[in-house]
């Protein structure tokens, strides 16, 4: 028959001693919950020290260990320095395991400040701001220096990577981007004769679609496209090299990663957007111009005519001149984006995401300066 469960207690000066004895399981719940209940030290009392004997005890379980532990965690959080002495080997290991799982109490919630966080968050993203512009212009420094090196050693240049990467971002693109352009120069021709139809002039759609769609329209439809397809694939590409750590092995090996994996890629794309700009532009006045003949009732020829009289070579050239400059922003922004990825799928996510907003972002902006820059020298 077990020994019915106890704990006796007897205060010395300052110091409180309890003596366990008994079974300290689950069965005798309500008695033991009474007990440790009236053990308990009270909070600002004379105790200063708890020790407590279980050497009595006969039986111990986890909730007997919960016990001891709420006794001894009650204590403490009263200031009470509490020991137990006399534990039995064989209750050891679970009076340890519930200390280690049970969990400690929430600590009181701090009321937030809602200013200061505001301007915290102002700050960490002025400072990321500031470092992406510093990492920016690192990698344009390390891609100059690693083309300058090919110049003096051509023989070193891969050029069957750039050619690869070509066919990867500039070829197999031509479908999709022939597509998207079609359609924007078929919307914008349609909304330009519904709008002009009520004044007369429909024909004046001729010069708004052949404007529009040489010197803006074009080359940012293009490098927006090529932005969220081949940016955010440079980027996962050299993301996941980065993981693997297959760039520092290349270093390891004595190879450059921004001759082997950089390079080749940036010049793929300043080669490739400036060709699948023009495809683009060829597209989209093709689709103004079908909409125009059965939307506007505007012959073809008659299109042709009025786009001969109003286009100039420099609208076309100030398309063009702006397409490799946006594709060495969209390259350089999605390798920095890639070599920037840590040891995580969620950082490669991430680090993609960024490379394809931080791209448009910066092609919207250069194409912004381009057009003030023309506006300046008046064309």
């Amino acid at each position: 028959m077990s020994v019915k469960a106890l704990l006796t207690g007897r205060v010395s000066g300052e110091r409180l001693e309890l003596v366990a004895a008994g079974d300290w399981t689950a069965d005798q719940a309500r008695e033991l919950e009474q007990q440790v209940i009236r053990a308990t030290p009270a909070p600002k009392g004379p105790v200063k020290t708890l020790r407590i004997d279980m050497q009595g005890v006969a039986k111990l379980d986890t909730y007997g260990a919960w016990l001891l532990e709420r006794l001894l965690r009650g204590s403490s959080e009263k200031g009470i320095r509490a020991d137990v002495v006399g534990l039995p080997e064989q209750f050891r290991v679970i009076v340890e395991t519930v200390h280690q799982t049970t969990e400690v109490p929430n600590p009181e919630r701090v009321r937030r400040n809602y200013i200061g966080d505001w301007f915290e968050t102002i700050g960490e993203n002025i400072v990321e701001i500031v470092r992406s512009g510093a990492l920016f212009a690192q990698m344009l420094g390390a891609v100059t220096v690693a083309g300058l090196r090919i110049l003096w050693r051509p023989r070193s240049f891969r050029f069957i990577s750039m050619v690869n990467q070509i066919d990867l971002v500039g070829w197999r693109a031509v479908p999709i981007i022939l597509l998207i352009t079609f359609l924007i120069g078929a919307i914008l021709a349609q909304q330009g004769i519904f709008h002009f139809r009520k004044f007369g002039a429909d024909v004046f759609v001729v010069d708004m679609v052949g404007i529009l769609v040489l010197r803006e329209i074009g080359v940012l439809i293009v490098c927006v496209m090529v932005a969220g397809r081949s940016g955010s694939a440079y980027t996962a590409e050299l993301g996941s090299m980065k993981m693997r750590e297959e760039i520092d092995a290349l270093q390891t090996m004595g190879f450059d990663p921004i001759s082997v994996l950089v390079l080749p890629r940036i010049l793929a794309l300043v080669i490739a957007v400036p060709m699948l700009t023009f495809l683009g532009e060829m597209a989209a006045l093709y689709g103004a111009g079908l909409v125009a003949s059965l939307y506007g009732n505007i012959q073809p020829d008659v299109f042709l005519q009025r786009l001969r009289e109003v286009i100039s070579l420099d609208h076309f050239m100030v398309g063009m001149i702006k397409a490799p400059f946006m594709a060495l922003v969209i390259g350089i922004v999605a390798c920095v984006r890639g070599l920037e990825t840590k040891g995580s799928a969620e950082s490669l996510g991430l680090q993609t995401t960024n490379a394809v907003v931080q791209s448009i972002f910066l092609v919207i902006v250069l194409d912004g300066v381009f057009a003030v820059f023309f506006a300046a020298i008046d064309k």
